[in-house]
């Protein structure tokens, strides 16, 4: 069984021993309840590294009004015991006083023009609880680099424009979207969805492939959205966004320029979000 540590003196005594030991350290971050894409990225973090520190925290302040902050599944010992089969080291497991120990506490300020859109605007404050709570996992266990899925991709984006903004001796390594054999993106609230609504729900990734082919191909995005748009719906899925952009910057429309597509849809009580990149030629 892997060690968990929750509190910071225990953490920084394990940490002591691993840098005595000239020991690269990684991180994971997650809010636990994990699949295997979660432990794909363990996987990634100890090809890269001498120690993974997998963090497990259901951070409030990523949450708004209304959201599944208090549902969220809570499955720590299923988490700890997975962990241990793929060599993570060292679970830390704080709690949200020792994250937050202020009743006004200091939280990052995510540009808008990167927190502004996609999932930044239909969750607003979403990103800067995001930016708090990894710039504190940070200052916590001062890993040598760290490990994110590209499903998040806007969140993936704005934690390396952090550290390069903050100057943080963290190298950011992004990992390629774990799918389930049929195309769904791997997340735990995929548990939300019933057995109909999980047979529907990779029908979001083939819209998005099938267009990302279209666009490479010289196919018009409005139309190519609208359609996709329809056959979605008609699935059961309730749209908040699909969108194309400059894969750097999150900025304009990528036009003629290589991008990525985004979407974001409600399948039930599940909110899933995608994302797959659009090789465009010149």
């Amino acid at each position: 069984m892997v060690e968990t540590v929750r509190t910071l003196p225990a953490l920084r005594a394990a940490l002591a021993g691993f840098k005595r030991e000239n020991r690269r350290v990684a991180l994971v971050p997650t809010m636990g309840n994990l699949h295997d894409g979660h432990l794909g990225l363990v996987k990634m973090a100890r090809r890269n590294a001498d120690v993974c520190i997998t963090s497990i925290f259901v951070n409030p302040t990523q949450f708004g009004p209304g959201e599944d902050f208090d549902s969220y599944p809570r499955t720590l010992k299923a988490d700890v015991e997975a962990l241990a089969g793929v060599g993570c080291d060292l679970v830390w497991q704080p709690a949200v006083k020792t994250m937050y120990a202020l009743d006004e506490s200091f939280m990052v300020r995510v540009p808008q023009n990167l927190a502004g859109q996609l999932c930044g605007r239909s969750r607003p404050g979403h990103f800067d609880g995001v930016a708090s709570v990894v710039l504190r996992l940070f200052n916590q266990v001062q890993p040598e680099l760290a490990v994110f899925g590209e499903k998040d991709f806007q969140q993936l984006l704005i934690i390396r424009r952090m550290v390069q903004d903050l100057s943080l001796p963290v190298e950011i390594v992004g990992a390629t979207t774990a799918r389930a054999s049929d195309g769904l993106a791997m997340s735990s609230r995929n548990a939300y969805l019933t057995d109909a609504e999980r047979r529907a729900a990779p029908r979001l990734y083939a819209e998005l492939d099938s267009m990302a082919q279209a666009l490479a191909a010289g196919g018009d995005f409005e139309s190519l959205k609208e359609a996709a748009w329809s056959r979605l719906a008609a699935a059961g899925f309730r749209p908040d966004y699909l969108e194309w952009r400059n894969a750097f910057d999150l900025g304009e429309p990528a036009d003629n320029l290589p991008g990525r597509l985004f979407a974001a849809a409600w399948l039930g009580r599940a909110r899933l979000i995608d994302n797959v990149p659009v090789a465009v030629s010149g």
